[in-house]
């Protein structure tokens, strides 16, 4: 499957996430250390969405091509720092299209969302919950994948203004019981949240209570890492960090 990481703090380069750090997400893709079953390299396209200033809206960089391929990249990430950043790169399902849309980052206003996983039995086991969003949502899906759909049950909650952690946990545990033995790692950021969920894939994060790193794989050998355990909810800003499991309070109503 795909690799992600989103990073809240003082503003770092994002080369040393990208691609200078011993495990950086470029290492990551394509000798990634734990995809449990779910591909063997992440090629098919990568994604980068950052907040140039505290407040603002995220900035995306995507593309269908593996992330070590595109030089502009790597210039673009040599000159660029940012407090808030979540990345991706794509193992793309059978059957999925490879393209520049379907590449996390999704965006809508300041929310970056990625999703590591797969969601079984992909179209028919999630047309009812499909069915709950508004059509003009469904007509304009940014690709016909898994992961665009998450993303949109995802936003139709985070625009309804429900709480970020609690739209992540409700969506993992409705397209888990819709489509059992899915794989739902989903991630989000608005460049002062981060949340994330471990749903079948491996997630770590390092925090020190001034910034706060979440990432599929640690990015180098610092002890300070830890691995979140599987079935449990993150939610971190720069100065807190809660890990809960997913099923410690009941479902929301949609």
């Amino acid at each position: 499957m795909c690799r992600h990481l989103a990073y809240l703090g003082p503003p770092v380069p994002l080369g040393d996430l990208l691609f200078d750090l011993p495990h950086a997400l470029s290492h990551q893709a394509w000798a990634p250390g734990d995809m449990r079953g779910g591909g063997t390299i992440n090629v098919d396209g990568f994604g980068v969405g950052w907040f140039p200033e505290p407040g603002g809206e995220p900035v995306r960089y995507r593309r269908a091509t593996p992330i070590w391929s595109d030089p502009s990249l790597v210039a673009l990430a040599g000159a660029t720092s940012t407090g808030a950043v979540l990345a991706a790169v794509r193992s793309a399902t059978a059957g999925m299209p490879v393209s520049e849309s379907a590449a996390a980052p999704f965006v809508e206003g300041r929310w970056l969302f990625s999703h590591n996983g797969k969601v079984t039995g992909w179209p028919d086991s999630v047309v009812k919950l499909a069915e709950r969003l508004p059509v003009r949502d469904l007509l304009t899906l940014d690709a016909p994948t898994d992961a665009a759909l998450l993303w949109a049950l995802v936003r139709d909650r985070l625009r309804a203004g429900a709480d970020p952690g609690a739209v992540l946990r409700d969506t993992v545990l409705s397209v888990r019981a819709a489509a059992p033995e899915s794989r739902l790692n989903l991630l989000i950021t608005d460049g002062d949240l981060i949340a994330a969920t471990t749903a079948g894939h491996g997630l770590f994060a390092r925090h020190d209570g001034r910034s706060v790193t979440v990432s599929s794989e640690p990015l180098d050998d610092d002890r300070a890492w830890a691995e979140v355990p599987q079935d449990h909810l993150l939610v971190a800003t720069r100065s807190t960090l809660d890990i809960m499991p997913l099923d410690t309070m009941p479902l929301e109503a949609p």
